[in-house]
């Protein structure tokens, strides 16, 4: 639970277990006052005449369970025969030359304000979200621990942006098929885990157990060792520490997180726009629920000052049978048929609604999956496994958009242009952030400096 209490080591975990994202103690913040330290108030206050951006840079990740279809969605080969083409057909986009799936009209009314990368490779051939959530093949030789993933990298190195928010919040639903879940800190610990509201922690929001006489209680400590500062304050600043002090107490007593979390918050108009999908239903049995209002809690939540979110979208791992709502599905085209429609209404509205909101420039948004699909079209299991190339979506960030980066040969099979590798996507999220991968390192349990991203990832010069 969020307490207010607590004493943490070295390492950043308090002796009962919670890492510093999950605690505030105010006390402690009073007493470090007392002694010539930093109070929140000061910390308010000197971020102020510094001038600190009130909208930080941020990264929302979207992985499409089980692998996309690239050439049934941004890569359509019209040319090619039947057996690899499908049944899609490309419509024309916003964008002079770019065409996109017939099922994305919203998207294509919007494609300059979007990049589809179509030659992304290197990508591992199981089903396992590892490369998807921290740039690494899992079959690759990896540090003690593990490789941490994307969002626990930027909690250690960067931090939480405002009190009140942890750096890293984690939307997604846990599957019954343990690859397709994120894989977690590795070698960074539990201190950089994600907060999980989706989980067991959903708790963590509320600031259970604690009376309004014991918040009052420490709210007149942090007053009277304030009161001392003031006494022995030389340049007799009263005034402005009052607002501050104020401010401070009301960042740490906020439900600013909580609230992000409640949709009954938003606006109907703009929760309609996305759309909603049922949480209860993990699609295939083991696949992440279709929840479109996945996508606007995360623009909430960046709102509230979180820098990463990650969530999981639906199953793009098609094979036949049933769905999950236990209709007959022989075809994967089926499942695109339900799937596209509803991917297509909120993808368009989190772009429109992070322009709408000024967001935009501060918030970069990746879609993607572990794999592409084969180009050949069996009657068994669909289009299978393909790692030999894949397709993302980026969004957002302040980046150069309305643009395609990469190109396939005539059966969407390999990549023949500007191939793109996972560490140069994330290479990219990083320079948004304001992270230096050339420089950064994290240490593992052994005290070796890491590097944030795999050898040879760099910035792409096509986005920034």
């Amino acid at each position: 639970m969020l307490k207010l209490s607590g004493q943490q080591d070295r390492n950043g975990q308090f002796c009962d277990g919670f890492s510093r994202r999950s605690l505030l103690n105010i006390g402690t913040l009073a007493a470090i006052g007392t002694a010539g330290g930093w109070t929140l108030p000061s910390i308010l206050k000197a971020e102020e005449a510094a001038g600190r951006k009130a909208s930080p840079k941020s990264v929302i990740m979207i992985y499409l369970v089980g692998g996309p279809p690239h050439q049934d969605m941004f890569d359509l080969k019209p040319e090619a025969p039947r057996e690899i083409a499908g049944p899609w057909r490309p419509i024309a986009t916003t964008v002079p030359g770019m065409e996109i799936c017939e099922a994305f009209p919203l998207l294509a009314g919007m494609a300059d304000k979007f990049t589809i990368i179509r030659s992304l490779v290197g990508n591992q051939a199981d089903h396992d979200a590892v490369q998807v959530f921290n740039g690494r093949n899992p079959k690759t030789p990896k540090p003690s621990g593990g490789w941490p993933q994307f969002g626990s990298m930027v909690s250690r190195v960067a931090g939480s942006s405002i009190p009140t928010a942890p750096p890293f919040v984690s939307l997604c639903y846990p599957c019954t098929h343990g690859p397709y879940n994120e894989p977690g800190p590795g070698f960074l610990g539990t201190a950089q885990a994600p907060f999980r509201p989706l989980g067991p922690t959903k708790e963590d929001m509320i600031l259970n157990g604690v009376s309004l006489d014991r918040l009052a209680d420490r709210k007149s400590l942090l007053r009277s060792v304030d009161q001392l500062r003031r006494d022995i304050d030389a340049t007799m600043t009263m005034t402005g520490m009052d607002t501050f002090t104020e401010q401070a107490m009301g960042l740490l007593t906020s439900s600013r997180l909580a609230e992000a979390l409640d949709l009954s918050k938003e606006d109907p108009k703009v929760v309609a726009r996305y759309g909603k999908g049922d949480p209860t239903i993990f699609m295939d049995g083991n696949g992440a629920p279709r929840v479109p209002q996945s996508l606007l809690v995360a623009r909430r939540l960046i709102e509230a000052g979180v820098r990463v979110v990650t969530l999981n979208y639906s199953k793009w791992d098609w094979h036949g049978g049933v769905n999950a709502e236990g209709r007959p599905n022989n075809s994967i085209f089926v499942r695109e048929q339900e799937d596209f429609p509803v991917f297509d209404q909120c993808v368009s509205a989190l772009i429109e609604d992070l322009h709408q909101r000024g967001l935009a420039d501060d918030c970069a948004v990746v879609i993607w999956g572990e794999f592409g699909r084969t180009p050949k079209i069996s009657n068994i299991v669909g289009r299978d496994h393909w790692p030999q190339v894949n397709c993302a979506l980026m969004a957002g960030g302040g980046m150069r958009h309305g643009q395609v980066i990469g190109a396939t040969d005539r059966i969407a099979g390999e990549a023949i242009a500007r191939p793109v590798t996972f560490g140069e996507v994330y290479a990219t999220l990083f320079h948004h952030l304001g992270i230096n991968v050339d420089s950064a390192t994290i240490a593992d349990n052994n005290g070796r400096p890491q590097y944030l991203v795999e050898e040879g990832g760099k910035v792409m010069p096509e986005l920034v």
